[in-house]
């Protein structure tokens, strides 16, 4: 009996420690966005390589209603980790229109240059054409909304009284929208944006809407914060040349009381990764620790584990 107990702790033992080592992993919740969007795809890349680059976190991705609601999930504890579109990173830090969340950075993800796209065929070519015609601006709690409200206030024009504003469910339902007629345009942002790579692929090809340099320079004058940012030439199929629009960097956030050695593992896993996640996923080449540091409106919104490990390699001081 005796030999028997202990031939089966033994065969417990060896399956637990062939099981990945998930047993002894610390389990970090990541928050993501509705499928069909961008911040799905990221996530899905960024935990494969810290996962796959430190055995002691298991990184969960999340669907969530988007960046709108994964600030108060994140400020609730109720996810550790999340994916946070600028500006509701920038009004979560400055408490614009809410308190302080007191919300930490991990690292930043990728330039997010907010951009319109339409059909192939549709006569519309500049934001004014798109006035009083049906538009969706995205799924209901995605951050990309939030950046659509500042650069059409910057110009003057509200997204729910001049335009018929369309709000999704799930990020991915607008290209059939727009390829099937009921709605005119669809507003998204950044390089590699599944919504505008699922548009520019269909019948007839599409064409891109920004705003043109005097309504760049409006938008910047009332929202110093967005940033004039370009989304190189070739990016999406048939786009010919590069396009300028405004924008901002989004991050990975993480609750205020995640502790300093996940962090610390998190990012250092991130970073001796950043060649695999960059061949993963190419948007996510911009995830570097340097473009971390230049985005992060001011050092102590990064979290102090990430601290620690960018003066143990000398990046800062």
């Amino acid at each position: 009996m005796g030999r028997f107990v202990t031939h089966l702790v033994i065969a417990c033992l060896v399956v637990l420690c062939t099981n990945n080592g998930a047993w002894a992993r610390d389990i970090i919740t990541l928050g993501t966005a509705t499928p069909g969007g961008g911040f799905p795809v990221y996530g899905a890349a960024f935990a494969e390589t810290v996962n796959a680059g430190d055995a002691s976190l298991l990184i969960k991705p999340v669907n969530t209603k988007g960046s709108s609601e994964n600030v108060p999930l994140l400020e609730s504890g109720k996810l550790d980790i999340a994916l946070v579109q600028g500006e509701s990173a920038y009004e979560a830090f400055f408490g614009i229109g809410r308190s302080p969340a007191g919300l930490k950075i991990i690292a930043v993800m990728y330039a997010a240059p907010g951009m319109f796209v339409v059909r192939g065929d549709s006569p519309c070519r500049s934001i004014g054409d798109l006035k009083g015609k049906r538009v969706a601006f995205g799924a209901r709690g995605s951050g990309l909304v939030i950046l659509a409200r500042y650069v059409l206030d910057g110009l003057g024009l509200d997204q729910n009284k001049d335009f018929q504003a369309t709000y999704l469910d799930r990020a991915g339902d607008g290209p059939a929208m727009v390829a099937d007629g009921r709605v005119v345009a669809l507003w998204g942002g950044g390089v590699g944006w599944p919504g505008f790579i699922a548009v520019s692929k269909a019948r007839g090809g599409a064409r891109f809407i920004a705003p043109d340099p005097g309504e760049i320079s409006r938008i910047l004058k009332k929202y110093p914060f967005l940033k004039q940012m370009t989304v190189p030439a070739g990016s999406y199929q048939g786009q010919g040349s590069a396009i300028t629009s405004v924008g901002s960097w989004s991050f990975i956030l993480a609750r205020k009381t995640l502790p300093d050695d996940v962090a610390y593992r998190i990012v250092r896993a991130l970073h001796q990764g950043e060649t695999r996640l960059c061949e993963t996923l190419p948007q996510a080449c911009e995830t570097t620790l340097p473009n971390t540091i230049a985005a992060s409106p001011r050092q102590d919104l990064i979290h102090p584990g990430v601290v620690r490990y960018l003066r143990e390699i000398g990046i800062v001081k």
